[in-house]
């Protein structure tokens, strides 16, 4: 592996942990959307939209949570397969695996992002009493999603370039998506 090779993925590693870090934040504003939903209503005071925006953070949250948990092994893997193959035939079974999944996030990417670019053009606003317009958090979610996108395409780039001999069991790694 080449230095500049080493140097990015380094850099993007503690880009996913920036992703995580976002993740987080809007996870403590989801809650904090939540107590003041609750709070104003054990006082009487109508805040219109608080829901709206909690469901805008959730998702938000979510997106920007996705590349942080797929570089650190948290999402879900099928091992069943894995673990019965080897060598080459691992090699090219991982490679194809992370292809598909970075060619269906790039693909999620795109989507997101024409549908901010739409809710933009069409002046698209939420139906809630906030009628805040739907582009502004549709683009969170899309910069989320491109993250991700990064995520996956990374994985698999380091699978090709590191090569077969750089598989371990996934029991021997902690399960890393590396």
């Amino acid at each position: 592996m080449t230095r500049a090779f080493a140097a990015l993925a380094w850099g993007l590693d503690r880009f996913y942990v920036a992703c995580g870090a976002v993740a987080a934040l809007l996870l403590v504003v989801l809650t904090g959307l939540i107590l003041a939903s609750i709070v104003s209503r054990l006082i009487g005071v109508y805040l219109g939209g608080v829901n709206a925006y909690a469901g805008y953070a959730m998702a938000a949250g979510a997106f920007f949570g996705m590349p942080y948990a797929f570089r650190s092994g948290a999402h879900i893997r099928v091992t069943l397969l894995l673990t019965n193959l080897t060598g080459w035939t691992r090699w090219a079974f991982e490679l194809w695996a992370r292809a598909i999944i970075a060619a269906a996030a790039g693909y999620m990417a795109v989507y997101f992002g024409r549908l901010t670019y739409y809710s933009y053009v069409y002046g698209d606003i939420s139906q809630g009493a906030d009628a805040t317009p739907l582009w502004i958090p549709q683009s969170v979610m899309a910069v989320g999603a491109v993250c991700f996108a990064i995520a996956t395409a990374d994985s698999a780039v380091r699978c090709l370039v590191e090569g077969r001999h750089s598989l371990t069991a996934p029991e021997a790694d902690g399960g890393r998506d590396t």
